[in-house]
């Protein structure tokens, strides 16, 4: 919005050549992280002190651990500040003509609605369970498949995007770009779905990333550092998927996809770190807001559905890996209590082990960010090892 309009106003007059730095997408790679992060700087104490006054505050559950009650009527929601800063962000300063936009906005946006009522329940009958888990899930499968039903049956799309939407890319793994190199490469290098279960393989990767995030989020700032690792680490890749340098196509010599619309994701994914920043300055331990479902549910749809369009299905797997962790830890205990009456875990998401072992929380927090750059750097590598 604000970029297209001063752009326009650039090309349509000469007196100000300053406005050409808007045609660079590093640019408003920066404009956008600090936007988001300042408007959450400036408004979450405003939003902190209106959720207090309305008792808005996070409930408990009563299984946690004993040290999490003292946490009961922080307030929360915290979640749809993220979202605003980072849509308005994404708004002024990316190119809104690009579809891929609109994709990552339209998931971002319904999983954040969701999150929302699941938090609005939670709140007005002072509950910890909310909305049931079944309904939670049906909407998001079905917000979720309709929005890569469109994706991938609209023939209006670029062609370079078509000819690459079915196919796989494998971490640590050539992928070759051009179809006449794709059918010469070997069977890893041309994996290609048929479309209808490519469609439900991208709708399971953005649901599971959705809820991975949404268990992760269990204590003070530790959902949102791996977000904003994630994050950044995509951001790195939709701006190489879409990189020309010096007449060098940069994603063919990296036999990475090569989608030059996947660009304007890095302004998303820039105004999602800095409004992670922005959060994680009230969200740090001790918390003073939490992000509830409505955040957690809308950032992990965000990062799954980024991870689509960049073709980082596989790859999301390494980026994102203590969600993915998190996520295992409650499957093995669900399935482990009920085969053979044991827990393997004191208690899941697996950061509640390591707290009931007697690891302050602050430890548990920073040791799970450390592994997730950790992660980041090992999926980074990727381009150079394929």
């Amino acid at each position: 919005m604000l970029y297209q309009l001063l752009f326009q106003l650039h090309l349509q007059t000469d007196r100000l050549p300053w406005l050409n730095v808007l045609r660079y997408v590093p640019f408003r790679i920066i404009a956008a992280m600090l936007t988001s992060m300042f408007i959450c700087f400036f408004m979450y104490p405003w939003f902190i002190a209106r959720m207090r006054r309305r008792n808005v505050g996070q409930s408990v559950r009563d299984d946690g651990p004993d040290t999490h009650f003292k946490k009961q009527g922080t307030p929360t929601m915290g979640g749809a500040l993220i979202l605003f800063a980072t849509v308005l962000s994404t708004a002024f300063w990316s190119d809104l003509s690009n579809q891929f936009v609109w994709l990552v906005l339209a998931i971002t946006v319904g999983y954040g609605l969701i999150g929302f009522i699941d938090d609005y329940l939670k709140i007005r009958y002072a509950d910890s369970k909310g909305m049931p888990g079944r309904f939670k899930l049906m909407f998001q499968i079905m917000l979720a498949a309709v929005i890569f039903l469109y994706v991938y049956m609209d023939q209006g799309l670029p062609a370079e995007w078509l000819d690459l939407r079915y196919r796989l890319a494998l971490p640590f793994v050539a992928f070759e770009n051009s179809p006449l190199d794709a059918q010469n490469a070997g069977v890893l290098a041309r994996l290609t779905l048929p479309p209808w279960l490519y469609v439900v393989f991208a709708t399971f990767v953005v649901v599971a990333m959705s809820n991975a995030i949404n268990l992760t989020d269990g204590l003070d700032g530790l959902a949102i550092g791996p977000v904003m690792v994630s994050a950044s680490t995509l951001l790195v890749f939709a701006y190489i998927s879409g990189l020309i340098l010096f007449g060098i196509n940069i994603p063919e010599y990296l036999r990475i996809p090569s989608i030059p619309m996947a660009s304007e994701l890095t302004i998303f994914c820039a105004a999602i770190f800095g409004s992670g920043i922005g959060f994680l300055w009230y969200n740090t331990f001790p918390a003073q807001v939490f992000m509830g479902d409505v955040g957690s549910l809308a950032l992990g749809g965000a990062v799954g559905m980024v991870a689509v369009l960049t073709k980082n299905e596989f790859l999301s797997v390494i980026i994102g890996g203590i969600f993915v962790l998190e996520a295992v830890s409650v499957i093995t205990q669900v399935v482990s209590f009920k085969l053979v009456g044991r827990r393997v875990f004191r208690m899941a998401p697996i950061h509640h082990h390591f707290e009931l072992k007697g690891w302050p929380e602050p430890k548990v927090i920073v040791r799970f960010w450390i592994i997730s750059i950790m992660l980041a750097l090992v999926a980074l590598s990727s381009l150079k090892l394929r």
